[in-house]
């Protein structure tokens, strides 16, 4: 069996014998890529290949050079076999599995095992070599389930609603953002109580346009001079924490959805009345889970933890060490 179906080149990780590159971080001509967050789907290389239901959010990004395949779609590039499998992500993100004489290499991407209404569900591709992130590869990090993280949230929107107090709840841009609204519409009464910052606007009409229910949020700045906010969620990016546009809501209390909310000494640092521990990552017990569920022979561990994860792996027989892709970035915003 090779030992290189896939490496690590100065663009990214580079399938030789497919003459493409799985996430890259610099241009290239044909990039796989396994979903459209913009640490993984950059702007500026010569085709894109994706999942089909990723296609919208993916060409926000980069434009309209992308080709997609359907979920276990196999496909022959030069002399590499490739097929996407769902990861469980965000809408559209895909596992990426290339097989190069009969040799079978797993690239996870970013994934979870929790349910979410808004993309398919992760799917188990065994192979001999699994390729896994680390985010949250610490024994720290364990979620609880999101139907008790949602109930949190609808309790603590209503309570600040008794109160006369908006509440604004940050959330990254794609995915975050709109399992929530999605996973509200199946808990409340959304109509009229719930908007979203301008910068959401885009990334929810690209997962209705992909057939991805989401309840209807108005756009705060749109309303008129003195709108009563006070019984308004507000879902807002990151980004806005302590901006001007923050200003329309005196009395509004802040949360944020995110898996380092764990921590509560990131709670502090960010100056957060509440935190919601949610990810749309896998916490410790899933991604051992998953690994030792794959049947893979040899493990290389990128993003967050990968030294302790991958030291974790080698005490219990597995042949596992760090793949260094430091350059594919770290956003922590979007957890």
């Amino acid at each position: 069996m090779s030992d290189s179906v896939l490496r690590i080149d100065d663009k990214g990780l580079y399938c030789s014998a497919g003459d493409f590159h799985i996430d890259p971080w610099r241009p290239v001509e044909r990039a796989v890529i396994t979903h459209g967050h913009g640490d993984h789907g950059r702007p500026g290389s010569g085709s894109y290949l994706c999942a089909e239901p990723g296609l919208r959010p993916l060409a926000l990004r980069v434009g309209n050079r992308v080709e997609t395949l359907a979920y276990g779609q196999q496909l022959k590039i030069n002399d590499a076999l490739v097929s996407l499998h769902p990861a469980g992500h965000v809408l559209g993100s895909a596992q990426v599995r290339v097989e190069v004489g009969g040799d079978v290499w797993v690239v996870s991407g970013d994934y979870k095992r929790q349910e979410d209404p808004t993309c398919d569900p992760f799917e188990i591709v065994r192979c001999r070599v699994f390729i896994t992130e680390s985010t949250f590869g610490l024994p720290v990090y364990r979620w609880d389930p999101p139907a008790d993280i949602m109930k949190e949230i609808v309790d603590w929107w209503h309570n600040n609603a008794e109160a006369g107090r908006p509440s604004i709840l940050l959330s990254y841009v794609m995915g975050k953002t709109q399992r929530i609204m999605a996973s509200l519409a199946q808990l409340t009464d959304c109509r009229d109580r719930l908007f979203a910052h301008g910068a959401l606007q885009q990334m929810n009409e690209a997962y209705r346009a992909s057939s991805v229910s989401l309840p209807e949020a108005l756009n705060p700045l749109e309303m008129g001079e003195g709108f009563d906010f006070s019984r308004a969620l507000i879902m807002a990016p990151p980004s806005v924490a302590g901006t001007s546009w923050m200003q329309r809501f005196k009395t509004g209390v802040t949360g944020r959805a995110s898996g380092w909310m764990r921590i509560r000494g990131r709670r502090r640092r960010l100056a957060l009345d509440r935190g919601f521990v949610l990810s749309d990552h896998a916490d410790w017990p899933a991604l051992l889970r998953t690994i030792f569920e794959t049947n893979a022979e040899r493990v290389l561990v990128t993003h967050g933890s990968s030294e302790v994860l991958a030291r974790y792996l080698k005490e219990r027989g597995l042949a596992a060490e760090p793949l260094a892709v430091d350059r594919w970035g770290e956003q922590e915003e979007q957890e």
